[in-house]
Order: structure tokens, then C-alpha cells, then sequence
């Protein structure tokens, strides 16, 4: 199993769209985890609509602070990948523990203003950036995540990942 942990500082959004799409995703070889900085301590409302109206199991989704990651029992990382928008003028978290660390930055959707329809789809834009993203990170060699002499394939394929989308959005 692959252990991939979603970052962001409040952990009600985009590291929770992450984590509930690489598990309905990656079923059998990902494990998917998300947590905040700074965790908000609810997930936003229009992020599990957002999920459920993508047929995405929303259960057991829950805000939580990246602390639960440092505890000697908790599952060992191979990836962490940061979501936080450099441009929001926010520090993204730095993650200290283990895994290959790698930035995927996007627009937090929490942000958006509008009526709801204007915010969900917002949410439903975030959903499908993270699904073009994961779904070419499915597509990579099981073994990049777990050869330590591959980690720098596998950042260099994780940038490119996000580079490619960016350039298609």
C-alpha cells in the first residue's frame, strides 16, 4: 500500500477533495490521508456536496491537524503533496516527517464568494483539477514510490504532473 498524505493549513477543502479522490481512485494500491496546519475543524459543506454529486464516498472525512502523522503508530508516508495557494500570501505547511514532499498549489475554493451555485462550482473545478492531477499520478509506476533510489524520478514526475495541468487549465 502507498500512503499519500494531503497537506493544506486548514485541512476543509482541498486536502480533503484530495483524500477522498485518491481513495475512490486508487482503491488497492493508494491510501489516501489529508490534514492541516491549522485545522479548521469542519469540512467545508460544498467540498463533500462537491464529492457526493461525483459519486465519491464522503464517510469518515473529518478536519484534523497534521499532529496525528508524527505519532510513532501512525502510518508511514511516501508521499506528501502540499495544495495550499502560494498566491493566497498564506505560508504553505512544511512537512517534516517522511515521504517525498511535492507542491500541487491551487485556488482554495473556500475563498470563492457568490451565491452557492457561483461556490460549489468553484469546489467542482478544484475536484477536477485534483482528478486530472491523480489520475496521470496513477498512471506512474508503482515502484517510483517505493525504491528510494527513484525519489528523484518520482519528484521530477509529480512536478511535471502538476506543470502539465497548469498548462492545460
Amino acid at each position: 500500500m502507498i500512503n499519500v498524505l494531503f497537506l493544506c493549513t486548514g485541512n476543509s477543502a482541498r486536502s480533503v477533495l484530495g483524500e477522498a479522490l485518491l481513495n475512490h481512485l486508487g482503491k488497492g494500491v493508494f491510501k489516501a490521508y489529508s490534514a492541516g496546519s491549522h485545522p479548521a475543524g469542519s469540512v467545508q459543506p460544498l467540498a463533500l456536496k462537491a464529492l457526493q454529486n461525483n459519486g465519491i464516498d464522503t464517510r469518515g472525512l473529518h478536519s484534523k491537524s497534521w499532529d496525528i502523522f508524527s505519532d510513532t503508530s501512525a502510518a508511514t508516508m511516501q508521499l506528501v503533496l502540499t495544495l495550499c495557494d502560494d498566491a493566497a500570501g498564506r505560508a504553505c505547511p512544511v512537512w517534516l516527517g517522511d515521504g517525498i514532499r511535492c507542491h500541487w498549489g491551487l485556488p482554495d475554493p473556500a475563498a470563492v464568494t457568490g451565491d452557492e451555485a457561483t461556490r460549489l462550482n468553484a469546489f467542482e473545478q478544484t475536484l477536477g483539477k485534483l482528478s486530472t492531477r491523480i489520475s496521470a499520478l496513477l498512471q506512474l509506476d508503482e515502484t517510483l514510490f517505493i525504491d528510494t533510489q527513484a525519489h528523484l524520478q518520482l519528484l521530477q514526475e509529480l512536478q511535471q504532473i502538476h506543470q502539465q495541468a497548469l498548462d492545460n487549465e
